[in-house]
């Protein structure tokens, strides 16, 4: 009888972590193939905090960005284009998973700073975005 609970138990937890392992698959799959979405990295503006990795998608009017680590269905961080800016670019000697070189961007949003590491192609399609809707000229770098 002990043996038959236990099997039950442990086949709800892989039943679980399979559920959890499916939603995560599919919330990134979900992501990835947005229009207008790339992987990146953000942290504050500060060399002392660590990056975390995620992926951003540009909407009509907001930046909006999502943990890769989690299944939150919501972004977790959002900018609205009127109010960012790209302070400065800085390329560096890496490469990504793709082999296109990677540039740490500083931006302002508001109050707000914080660092975006992008691929040199998701760079272009930012400010792309960013020109492209209605705001002051002279803004991006």
């Amino acid at each position: 009888m002990e043996l038959t609970g236990a099997l039950l138990v442990l086949g709800a937890l892989l039943l679980l972590v399979a559920t959890l392992l499916a939603m995560f698959w599919s919330r990134q799959s979900t992501l990835t193939r947005r229009v207008g979405s790339f992987a990146c990295g953000l942290r504050p503006d500060s060399e002392d905090r660590a990056w975390s990795n995620g992926i951003a998608q540009y909407t009509s009017s907001r930046l909006v960005w999502w943990r890769v680590l989690s299944l939150a269905p919501r972004p977790a961080a959002a900018w609205s284009r009127d109010e960012l800016t790209l302070v400065e670019r800085v390329p560096l000697d890496e490469v990504d998973d793709r082999g296109r070189p990677l540039l740490l961007v500083r931006c302002v949003h508001g109050e707000d700073e914080f660092q975006v590491l992008m691929s040199a192609p998701a760079f272009a399609g930012l400010v792309s975005w960013l020109e492209s809707g209605p705001r002051p000229v002279g803004r991006v770098i």
